[in-house]
């Protein structure tokens, strides 16, 4: 008996060891994307499958090990369909990695070079957010950064026009046409307005969160867009980026939104 633990011990490598730590951070990181949505229940069938499958075929049970390496196998495809959201997410985080964002930068010191967008001034999207606050007039604004927001463009009114803050209050005044829904300013321009957004999965956001807080959240989950709201309850102004809240100032806006940016592409 000795002899059979030394040699089991013995033909585990150092490869065998990180295998598993690998696939437990694999883990973890799943279980952190998925945590406080409703995907967290099929994560954890997901996992107690695996481990039945490692079990049954760990005693030679035939008959189960080809039911559920077959429901494995075939299931992934489905996985993919079921978690879209958050397979999304996980590779928008890989997207926006430091290395990810030196090799975008390696290919632009090479000669290839992005779009070249103009840049985004802040001070009339802050000054009419202020002004909204004080009047608590609801507002939801998507600010684009590296994804174009195309998909959620065509689900609203098509406006193309310069921003200012006479505009901005205009189309969210209570009884605007274009007040529902959100606006999305993309390369210095109010691209759309009463654009339909997803609505976030979190079952742990707090009760005082309406449509406009969960719709923010939930884009901006799956993109990597600034989403701005103003309470029309309140008058409170938060800044959502990748599905994190942040409560803000009037006079603290255009520094925060600043601070969230990939761009370059903000005015100073």
């Amino acid at each position: 008996m000795t002899e059979l633990l030394i040699n089991a011990f013995i033909q585990v490598r150092i490869w065998d060891i990180l295998d598993i730590f690998l696939v437990g951070l694999l883990f973890y990181g799943l279980y952190c994307l998925v945590k406080g949505t409703t995907a967290i229940k099929i994560f954890f069938g997901i996992v107690a499958i695996i481990l039945g499958l490692k079990i049954v075929t760990a005693l030679n049970m035939e008959l189960l090990s080809y039911i559920l390496g077959a429901f494995v196998n075939v299931g992934f495809i489905a996985l993919i369909i079921i978690f879209q959201p958050e397979v999304r997410r996980f590779l928008l985080g890989i997207g926006n990695t430091k290395i990810s964002l030196a090799f975008k930068n390696l290919i632009a010191n090479l000669g290839f070079r992005y779009k070249e967008e103009k840049s985004l001034d802040l001070d009339a999207i802050c000054e009419a957010c202020a002004s909204m606050s004080q009047d608590k007039v609801g507002a939801l604004i998507l600010l684009a950064q590296e994804n174009n927001l195309n998909e959620i463009i065509d689900t609203g009114v098509v406006i193309d026009a310069v921003i200012s803050k006479p505009l901005l209050e205009n189309i969210f005044f209570k009884n605007s046409p274009l007040h529902d829904g959100a606006m999305v300013i993309a390369n210095n321009k109010i691209e759309a307005a009463r654009c339909i957004l997803p609505i976030t999965q979190n079952i742990n956001l707090p009760g005082s969160y309406g449509l406009r807080h969960r719709a923010g959240i939930g884009i901006t989950e799956n993109s990597d867009c600034i989403a701005l709201v103003v309470s029309e309850e309140t008058g409170s102004i938060r800044i959502i980026k990748g599905g994190k809240v942040y409560d803000v100032k009037s006079s603290e806006m255009k520094a925060k939104i600043k601070e969230l940016s990939n761009k370059k592409s903000i005015d100073n």
